[in-house]
């Protein structure tokens, strides 16, 4: 047995099993219990570069236990780290996770986990996995060494490090036809939807979003007041309207991304669509008298909101005779609509809010409605 000083601390180096085994003193804690760090290796050369690895790490505050793995992490993350997110969110992480991340990588001890290994683990994915599967799977990678640095487990987010790369090319694109989509228009005319299909289609705002909109949010320009009003207030004796699209039914009622709040301004096709279901939402209300419930839903046929079974539903809903009809979502088909038709780019990225402008200024602005539902 040989005794060492590694900084402060004191410890011995002795054979045990063929190899050596050496052991720090680190005192003892409230319990009275002694606190010792242990690391074996062939010779007492390794054994004492572990020694001091441990602790280095003690010292940065680190934990020095060398078994936390990276399938542990990843679970604590999951289990522990995902609670601001929807259910179906955390489930489709989890999915990811357990099928191409913790078979593959998840025995790796954490703290021996390189950018190499995470570079060599994404490519052995590529093809399998499309691009954006790709971003979802390293970003719980990179969240759950986050969390586990947070808790000095580990040193350094070596998956912080690397770009995702691309994954295998992806379907072929199920948007609409320009004429496929015009007849989509048409046939939805006569049902209660078209309000929905028609902004749907024609601005490119998500589903969710569609889903949350309110008349508060649907505003039109007054020339004489210099400024944008909800047309429950001006009416639609005008030329120029617009949508603040600030919500989504998401469960904290924000909008997918910061960016993706913003205002946009809407066709008059849409406006017309709009101008008609609030003459129908008004007829309805008169009838249903006291029994109407306002939740000041623009997209809704009635007083309660859409649901995501209803809309998937009435967009997958083929026309007559309209072939190659796929379950694209309205925004997939509204820019792919543009880009088929006269329309150039500049109108296109308006319309998604791919460029930058009033969306981004509208971005710091929250819903100030007062309606019930929110």
């Amino acid at each position: 047995m040989s005794k060492i000083l590694i900084r402060k601390h004191e410890g011995t180096i002795y054979a045990e099993g063929g190899g050596y085994t050496g052991a720090i003193d680190l005192g003892y804690d409230g319990h009275g219990r002694r606190q010792r760090i242990k690391r074996k290796g062939r010779t007492k050369e390794i054994v004492k570069d572990k020694l001091i690895k441990a602790v280095d790490d003690l010292e940065a505050g680190i934990e020095t236990s060398d078994s936390h793995t990276v399938a542990e992490a990843v679970t604590d993350w999951l289990d522990r780290g995902t609670r601001e997110f929807d259910a179906s969110t955390v489930t489709t992480y989890r999915t990811l996770a357990e099928k191409n991340l913790i078979p593959l990588i998840g025995a790796t001890k954490l703290k021996k986990l390189s950018a190499d290994d995470v570079d060599s683990w994404l490519e052995s994915l590529t093809g399998s996995l499309s691009t954006d599967s790709l971003k979802k799977v390293h970003s719980v990678l990179r969240r759950a060494i986050r969390r586990a640095e947070a808790r000095d487990k580990v040193g350094r987010n070596v998956a912080a490090l690397v770009t995702t790369p691309k994954g295998r090319k992806g379907r072929p694109s199920k948007a609409l036809t320009l004429d496929q989509a015009t007849r989509v228009l048409e046939e939805a005319k006569a049902r209660p939807l078209y309000a929905y299909v028609a902004l749907s289609l024609l601005t490119g705002v998500r589903t969710e979003e569609a889903r949350a909109l309110r008349w508060s949010h649907v505003v039109a320009w007054v020339d004489k007041a210099g400024e944008w009003q909800p047309v429950a207030k001006s009416g639609f004796d005008h030329s120029k309207f617009a949508v603040y699209v600030w919500r989504s039914v998401r469960t904290d009622g924000d909008t997918k991304t910061e960016k993706s709040r913003r205002t946009l301004e809407i066709p008059d096709e849409a406006a017309e669509a709009l101008r008609e279901h609030h003459k129908r939402q008004a007829a309805q209300r008169l009838r249903a008298g006291s029994g109407w419930q306002d939740n000041d839903l623009s997209s809704a046929p009635g007083t309660e909101p859409l649901w995501p079974r209803a809309t998937s539903a009435a967009r997958s809903r083929p026309s007559p005779r309209r072939p190659g009809s796929g379950r694209t979502g309205p925004r997939g088909n509204c820019g792919t609509r543009s880009s088929r038709s006269s329309a150039t780019m500049r109108s296109v990225s308006r319309r998604l809010r791919i460029s930058s402008g009033t969306g981004r200024r509208s971005s710091r602005r929250r819903s100030t409605g007062t309606s019930s539902g929110q």
